[in-house]
């Protein structure tokens, strides 16, 4: 790598390709990118990664406190990770309610030194009880059991949110909600291949966790993973841990979702700590170091891996590395609308994160700030 006045060279993750060449930075963005053969041993040189459903990471809970949350921004940082989306698991609106504020009133002096929150992710209540994985099914509801009134003090800083479409009312808060600007994901849903297609006509852009609390790919009785990879017009999430979804069916995804695959870690608070009991959203789980589950059970609750552990297993599935990190960093952004991070290009914001050959994160820079060491 050179830095000299805010010059950073080494392997660019452009959109289409990987070629060495210089980044230059000013005032916190991008101002120019220029090719130099020169840089061809030097790092690889990434837009910073964006987390859109993440729970945790280190033992600090999402759901917490502000501690917790400029905790859990400072570790998802080193690895990679300049902006986020802290994620809600299902809970009482009280509850929910309370998440939302918090968050709210953090985000204006979320700390410089770790990834910046765009809002909030709520991953439920309104899901089905029989794919509610690792949801309290204490806290699920049926849409049409509250009140849009409700649902107002939630709306400001909500991003996305997950429904199960099959279920009753589901449909119409689905269009409520895409009306306000929320970004609608289907899952934890037990939807025939026409039910999830409503939930997509109705408004709904995304998929949650595909292929994990859903129908599959069951050739006489598909369902919502059918509909979403059928839809060009619909995102998909793939959690890329090698637990959720088998690597086999990988390029399955990525051939069927050009331009619309997501990946994000759905790290749990427990993730990146000492294996061991731990609780998420009241209930108890198992740290088992590569994965989290439900106590006793097999059943996953969230994954323990950061993001950047996601693109590097993508990457050295087959998958060309500028997907893999396009996947990181454009697409979760174009589902959210925001278009000014996410690519090297001149007018972007400075958000990079150096990746060593290994795709193991070094260093990452923040809006143009100072580089904080990456976790490797």
């Amino acid at each position: 790598m050179a830095e000299q006045g805010r010059i950073v060279g080494g392997r660019l993750v452009l959109e289409d390709r990987v070629a060495p060449g210089r980044v230059s930075v000013a005032d916190g963005r991008i101002v120019a990118v220029e090719p130099d053969e020169a840089e061809a041993a030097g790092p690889f040189v990434a837009p910073g990664f964006v987390d859109i459903h993440v729970h945790g990471w280190g033992g600090h809970d999402a759901m917490g406190s502000v501690a917790d949350l400029d905790g859990m921004a400072r570790a998802l940082l080193r690895h990679g990770v300049t902006s986020f989306l802290p994620t809600a698991v299902t809970a009482s609106l009280d509850t929910l309610v309370a998440f939302a504020e918090t968050v709210r009133a953090w985000m204006p002096g979320a700390p410089a030194d770790g990834a910046a929150p765009l809002g909030f992710n709520l991953e439920g209540p309104f899901l089905a009880v029989e794919k509610k994985g690792a949801q309290n099914p204490a806290f699920i509801r049926a849409a049409d059991t509250v009140a849009a009134a409700d649902l107002g003090p939630l709306l400001d800083g909500l991003r996305i949110t997950t429904i199960a479409p099959e279920q009753s009312g589901a449909l119409a808060l689905i269009t409520w909600l895409a009306g306000r600007g929320v970004a609608v994901s289907l899952g934890h849903s037990v939807a025939t291949v026409a039910q999830a297609r409503a939930g997509y006509a109705a408004g709904a852009r995304s998929t949650t966790h595909l292929f994990n609390a859903m129908i599959g790919l069951d050739h006489r009785s598909p369902g919502l993973a059918a509909a979403a990879l059928t839809n060009d017009e619909v995102y998909v999430e793939l959690v890329a841990d090698g637990f959720h979804v088998h690597e086999a069916l990988w390029p399955i995804v990525v051939r069927s979702k050009p331009g619309m695959l997501i990946l994000v870690s759905d790290a749990a608070a427990p993730a990146g700590t000492e294996p061991g009991p731990a609780t998420l959203g009241g209930l108890a789980v198992d740290n088992r170091g590569d994965r989290i589950t439900l106590a006793g059970t097999e059943t996953l609750a969230g994954s323990a891996i950061a993001l950047d552990t996601a693109v590097r297993n993508l990457a050295r599935s087959g998958v060309p590395l500028p997907v893999a990190v396009a996947a990181a960093s454009r697409y979760p952004l174009a589902l959210l609308g925001v278009t000014d991070r996410g690519r090297l290009e001149p007018g972007q914001r400075a958000d990079l994160a150096l990746l060593d050959d290994d795709l193991r994160v070094t260093q990452v820079m923040r809006a143009g700030g100072d580089w904080i060491a990456g976790a490797g």
